[in-house]
């Protein structure tokens, strides 16, 4: 069986998190979407529960994605799920310089593992969720950004944090 993790934070999650996500699964038998922790990233506006549930739901039409939580090393968890490739998304040349040097970590930390880059469609290159985020948080039209599921959590969740 062909395994891939596409790992991140998905906070939350976007149509350019969804373009990848569908454009891998195709390609393998099972893929694990993965929140992980980043310690690097300062402030969360969902927590993983959350996270976790905007992507279930934004994910339910493809049979074969599974949605899973770490907090440990990547390495380490695709031990765990007898996992070989890890498919990460990139949208500039920023991008890349970050990703390679990530990728080539895992590689010497574990040789077995494999890297797949994707770009994201051109439609989504300026997306990002900080970018989201920020957008939504000023009232600014997201709609075309994210589900309406995650618009809705979104909204939901300033809401209560504004108050």
């Amino acid at each position: 069986m062909k395994i891939a993790i596409c790992p991140g934070s998905y906070d939350p999650v976007t149509y350019g998190h969804l373009d990848i996500i569908k454009r891998s699964a195709v390609l393998v038998d099972k893929l694990i979407v993965t929140v992980f922790v980043n310690p690097s990233k300062k402030a969360s506006l969902f927590s993983i529960e959350e996270r976790l549930d905007m992507l279930r739901e934004t994910t339910k039409d493809i049979p074969n994605v599974e949605v899973d939580t770490s907090t440990g090393l990547l390495n380490v968890y695709a031990a765990s799920k007898n996992c070989h490739l890890i498919i990460r998304g990139l949208r500039a040349f920023s991008d890349f310089e970050y990703e390679f040097q990530r990728a080539l970590m895992i590689k010497k930390i574990d040789p077995t593992l494999e890297t797949a880059f994707f770009m994201t469609d051109g439609r989504y290159s300026y997306l990002s969720s900080t970018g989201v985020r920020e957008l939504a948080y000023f009232n600014g039209d997201v709609s075309q950004m994210v589900p309406p599921y995650v618009e809705a959590m979104i909204e939901k969740k300033l809401k209560l944090l504004k108050k």
